[in-house]
């Protein structure tokens, strides 16, 4: 069967959080390895997981965040999280992933796509999205500008105090 995107439900959190914790594990690997262990720790102090679970089962929950789920042989594949700003007609990809065993597929750029078509027709004219600037971080980049998104470069400093 052909993969479907359709909306969230609570049923899906579950899968959702199984594989975004698969899907961001090289990229919590690249960010220990170039950031600054004292400063990892104070993010990070048990296990970068419990972190990233509590942040998709927030995103999930919250009333002003749409979510929705790529579905391939009744298994939940992917997901992407869309927050509007309508100040500023942005639309927001505020947190995608799809499972490591079904990437390099289009997944993530059918929801990416999905997400524009909801946002321009929610009445947003520019979409948004972060991502890092580590290696980890690198096919996430590849598939954002593979959807047109223009990169500003902004940086970012930490330093434990």
């Amino acid at each position: 069967m052909a993969m479907q995107i359709q909306p969230y439900n609570t049923n899906h959190l579950d899968a959702v959080i199984r594989l975004s914790l698969r899907a961001w594990a090289p990229v919590f690997d690249s960010i220990q390895s170039i950031m600054n262990p004292d400063v990892y720790r104070e993010f990070y102090p048990d296990d970068w997981r419990v972190n990233q679970q509590k942040a998709v089962e927030d995103v999930c929950a919250d009333e002003d965040t749409h979510v929705w789920v790529a579905i391939e042989d009744a298994s939940t594949v992917g997901f992407v999280a869309v927050r509007l700003h309508p100040d500023s007609k942005m639309g927001e990809i505020y947190m995608i992933a799809v499972d490591p065993d079904y990437q390099r597929r289009g997944i993530g750029t059918a929801l990416i796509n999905f997400a524009f078509d909801w946002m321009k027709d929610a009445g947003m004219s520019v979409a948004m999205v972060e991502t890092g600037g580590d290696p980890g971080h690198s096919p996430a980049r590849r598939t954002y500008e593979k959807a047109g998104f223009d990169l500003l470069p902004i940086a970012r400093y930490f330093k434990k105090l």
